[in-house]
């Protein structure tokens, strides 16, 4: 048979070269692992982007929030294009558009520059990386070869985070901070390059986009965060700061009246009717709130205060992978025996006390007792929780909805991530400015002319002075993400009733969650 007889023959939308499950496997999970590690990748370099593009620390946040609010916040619809469209289809566009911004992000020159990249990004990552779990299901029939599948998926997943910190400090330190969004462009082409050789499309489902809730969500969520955000530098009686918060309660009201009466609603409402599932949500949304904000802000402490160089600075956060892989194996092992609700009730206390005991770093803090100790044990409390909350946010409910409910937990986590690293950046402005007027004298009678110099042209007290505002400012928002684990525990304590037996029936449903 000739090469032109086997492309006739060929079902529309198959893949050209069939036949290789590795390939297309490898190709889903480097697409995975791309749009996971870009949140730690960048975090590492956050310190050198600062400096190079003269953020604020307080605007510096936005360079995570822009990705991780548009990420969640078009999470789902994401995945509802990939069923009506084509999953093949929409992972290239979002793969594409991913690595364009990734593209435009390298060669910033202003903040806003960079910022745009980043919406970008999110609008990527939320198109490609839901679309990529789902076409695990399209492309290895189901049984062993598909939870194998499955299974790389999740450990991709998991080591993403990992993978960033030292791909992070190597690129920031041996080429430029730029190169930490430059990696990702290669990577896109050839994904885009091999996807049509070894997946094939899915079939098409017909349905609605709830565009009107996907983007009324995600604007409300960005007023709210942009609020906080405005309130650390310009206070609460500012008038953008008031429109902000009266925009994102208007906007998050009508995406409510929208949800309740679309026929195909983005985030179904009847999701929230389940105490359990409601409980699940509320934790995740409070503890990825307390873990965004600490790894930002510990971040600037590790480099800035103790002076660890980018590679140093991704080594110094590996053992708190670790020990949250430790803790979700633990977790998965034996939550069938206990039932979800001690492992979110340790967790929960164990990721509290983490973030109390880090209110108490100080300027003269050592990276063990005032980094290391404290987040093995959040690291370890976080671990117990993951799979603990995915696997409960999907008791209860339909085969057919178990996506559109682990996928709202994965928009939850990434729209808490947002959320909580604004309120903490507000806690941080107003202990900063608090901090820096009582170090402004000693600076003045201290300093050498060059420091004061410095001081004229940035604003920014230098050197010691500067670290003592620095880690005061932290060691304060601290105890705004101590609080928020405290409401994590408090919910599993009072809302969540799930039994053993109630997981009975969920043995293999869980899928991993998409980042």
């Amino acid at each position: 048979m000739t090469t032109s007889q086997l492309i006739k023959d060929q079902k529309p939308g198959a893949a050209r070269r069939e036949g290789h499950p590795g390939i297309a496997l490898t190709v889903i999970a480097a697409c995975q692992l791309m749009v996971v590690l870009d949140a730690t990748i960048v975090n590492i370099a956050l310190p050198h982007i600062q400096n190079a593009l003269k953020f604020s620390t307080t605007d510096l946040t936005w360079v995570v929030s822009a990705y991780t609010l548009t990420f969640g916040g078009l999470l789902l619809l994401g995945g509802r294009a990939g069923d009506i469209l084509g999953r093949r289809r929409v992972f290239m566009t979002g793969i594409l558009l991913f690595t364009l911004a990734s593209l435009l992000g390298g060669l910033a020159q202003e903040p806003w520059q960079l910022l745009a990249a980043r919406v970008l990004q999110g609008v990527g990552g939320a198109i490609a990386s839901p679309t990529s779990l789902a076409l695990i299901t399209t492309t290895f029939p189901e049984g062993p070869e598909r939870n194998r599948a499955f299974g790389v998926f999740a450990a991709v997943s998991a080591g993403g985070g990992a993978i960033g910190l030292l791909a992070g400090g190597m690129l920031t330190e041996w080429l430029d901070w730029r190169w930490v969004l430059f990696v990702n462009v290669p990577i896109g082409i050839v994904i885009a390059l091999l996807t049509p050789l070894y997946i094939s499309e899915s079939e098409r489902h017909s349905g609605r986009f709830d565009i009107a809730g996907a983007l009324t969500s995600t604007a409300g969520m960005a007023s709210l965060v942009y609020g906080f955000i405005r309130a650390a530098d310009e206070g609460w009686r500012d008038s953008l700061t008031i429109g902000s918060f009266g925009a994102a309660v208007v906007l998050l009201l009508a995406f409510a009246f929208i949800e309740s009466r679309a026929k195909e609603p983005i985030t179904p409402l009847r999701m929230f009717a389940d105490r359990n599932r409601s409980g699940t949500y509320v934790i995740m949304l409070s503890l990825a709130a307390a873990m965004f904000g600490m790894f930002f802000y510990i971040v600037l402490f590790v480099q800035n205060v103790l002076q660890y160089s980018p590679i140093e600075a991704g080594l110094a956060f590996l053992p708190v992978t670790v020990v949250i892989a430790l803790g979700a194996g633990l977790s998965q092992r034996f939550l069938p025996v206990l039932g979800p609700k001690p492992f979110m009730l340790v967790g929960s206390a164990l990721t509290a006390t983490g973030l109390a005991w880090q209110t108490l770093i100080s300027s003269d803090s050592s990276y063990v007792g005032g980094v290391l100790g404290p987040m093995l044990m959040f690291g370890f409390g976080m671990g117990l929780n993951f799979v603990t909350l995915t696997i409960t946010a999907v008791s209860g409910v339909a085969q057919h909805e178990a996506g559109a409910a682990s996928g709202l937990l994965n928009a939850t986590q990434q729209v808490g991530g947002s959320l909580g690293l604004s309120i903490l950046t507000t806690v941080f402005g107003s202990a900063s400015k608090d901090e820096a007027e009582k170090q402004l004298p000693k600076f003045m009678a201290e300093a050498s002319p060059e420091q004061k110099a410095e001081f004229a042209n940035t604003q920014q007290l230098p050197g010691p002075w500067g670290h003592e505002v620095l880690t005061q400012g932290i060691s304060t928002g601290f105890v705004a993400a101590a609080a928020m684990a405290v409401l994590a525990l408090a919910t599993a304590w009072l809302v969540i009733r799930v039994r053993k037996s109630d997981l009975d029936a969920l043995a293999g449903t869980a899928g991993p969650m998409a980042g």
